[in-house]
């Protein structure tokens, strides 16, 4: 049966930080990303300069470790592409992988595997299936898929197989893996699981984001972690001031990327990514697909593939049934199974709802409806994880007439009820062609 190799569980990760007696073998004392002081200046990131990388001189590293299990090299194309139509899979690009079918088939580690067979789950989800083998492989992908889709795994599990194979850290070296997220409270959700799923080979992870103290991050830092999952304006506080680097970082993961973009976070980005080796590995993942995304994906990943499960254009859960109200003023209502505490309450601003990851969220309420449909999607894809169901209401009065034609869109697509007045509404804005 294939698998990964062992060699690395259960090693020593603290070796290399006390008595090496040499250099570290990736270059320079910490901070060369950025710079010594952490003065304050206009725009983040101002004091870190792109870096000018001579390939001949760089470290080689590996990142294709996919070997293709039995039962996934006997199946037929005809077999493939009815499991990827079953699980609505499509892909773009060169060279995808075919998709796994059972855990087993990914040939994880065992005490990856230990930690999945204690979870009695039954199969993996369509973005892990496709996800898994693709990064293993070392390749550049987009993943778009929506929210409690189980992205998270289908980047750290890859992750940890890519970490246990690349040399051991030495003193003042940055991050192997580095996850860029929107929110601390996705941050903080994924550094968990990045915990849990690297206890067994002895990672070390740290999550860095805004509103915390910095100390205790810094220590972390300085210690030395091969993941650091960071959202992208306390990262660059620690560049530009020399607290960390990311000369060692072979693997990029951008969390979120839509929602990223949508908070302003793109130069940031950029930054950050012109602090890597270009020929890093780098997975990008996102709910929707603006042009936006597609541009970042165009600039930072090269010979891409991209994965879509579910239809590419705005598309919701489907395990969620959405109810839409017309009002003619904003409205409240008493609901007295949510008031008694008869059902979970989410209560969020969109800020924060992003990312949150409650388990057995039966409702979602839109008080306000968002400025546009992705935010939408992302608001009511708060319940409905892990495969359940859920149901969202959404309040929508005159105010968000522009926005009528696109959540019928996204309605539609989910094969959702839609109130006649939200029909007329859109054909009174000149949508009436469309329906």
């Amino acid at each position: 049966m294939p698998g990964y190799s062992d060699r690395d569980r259960g090693r020593d990760r603290d070796r290399g930080y006390g008595g090496s007696g040499g250099p570290p073998r990736f270059g320079g004392n910490r901070g060369g990303g950025g710079g010594g002081g952490g003065g304050k200046f206009g725009n983040p990131g101002e004091r870190l300069r792109k870096k000018q990388w001579n390939m001949d001189e760089l470290p080689k590293f590996e990142k294709n470790f996919y070997q293709q299990h039995p039962d996934v090299a006997r199946r037929s194309p005809q077999d493939v592409e009815q499991y990827r139509r079953s699980k609505v899979i499509t892909f773009k690009g060169r060279e995808c992988p075919n998709p796994i079918a059972k855990f087993h088939e990914a040939a994880f580690p065992s005490y990856v595997m230990d930690v999945i067979n204690k979870l009695n789950w039954s199969e993996p989800t369509p973005i892990q299936a496709q996800g898994w083998p693709l990064a293993l492989s070392g390749k550049d992908m987009v993943g778009i898929a929506q929210t409690g889709s189980g992205k998270t795994l289908s980047y750290l599990l890859p992750a940890i197989v890519h970490i246990n194979h690349q040399p051991f850290l030495e003193r003042g070296d940055g991050p192997i893996c580095l996850v860029l997220a929107p929110t601390r409270e996705l941050a903080q959700q994924v550094q968990q699981v990045a915990a849990e799923y690297g206890r067994a080979s002895r990672l070390k992870t740290t999550c860095i984001y805004g509103g915390a103290p910095k100390g205790p991050q810094i220590r972390d830092l300085e210690r030395g972690v091969e993941i650091c999952i960071a959202t992208p304006g306390r990262l660059i506080d620690f560049l530009e001031a020399g607290k960390t680097n990311l000369r060692r970082c072979t693997y990029l993961v951008l969390d979120e990327a839509d929602r990223m973009l949508d908070m302003g976070f793109e130069p940031q980005i950029r930054k950050i990514v012109d602090q890597i080796r270009p020929d890093r590995q780098t997975l990008m993942w996102s709910a929707t697909w603006p042009k936006e995304v597609r541009q970042l994906a165009e600039d930072f990943l090269k010979e891409y593939v991209q994965i879509n499960v579910g239809a590419l254009q705005l598309s919701a859960n489907h395990n969620i049934l959405q109810i839409v109200d017309v009002c003619n003023d904003a409205c409240f209502l008493l609901f007295s199974e949510f008031k008694y505490g008869k059902a979970p309450i989410l209560i969020a601003t969109d800020v924060a709802s992003r990312g949150l990851d409650v388990e057995d969220v039966k409702f979602v309420i839109n008080f306000d409806y968002p400025n546009n449909s992705e935010d939408y999607i992302h608001r009511i894809g708060r319940t409905a994880r892990s495969q359940k169901t859920g149901t969202a209401y959404t309040f929508f009065t005159p105010n968000n007439m522009r926005q009528a034609t696109d959540l019928i869109s996204v309605l539609r697509e989910a094969n959702q009820a839609i109130n006649p007045k939200l029909l007329q509404m859109a054909e009174d804005r000149g949508g009436k062609s469309n329906w």
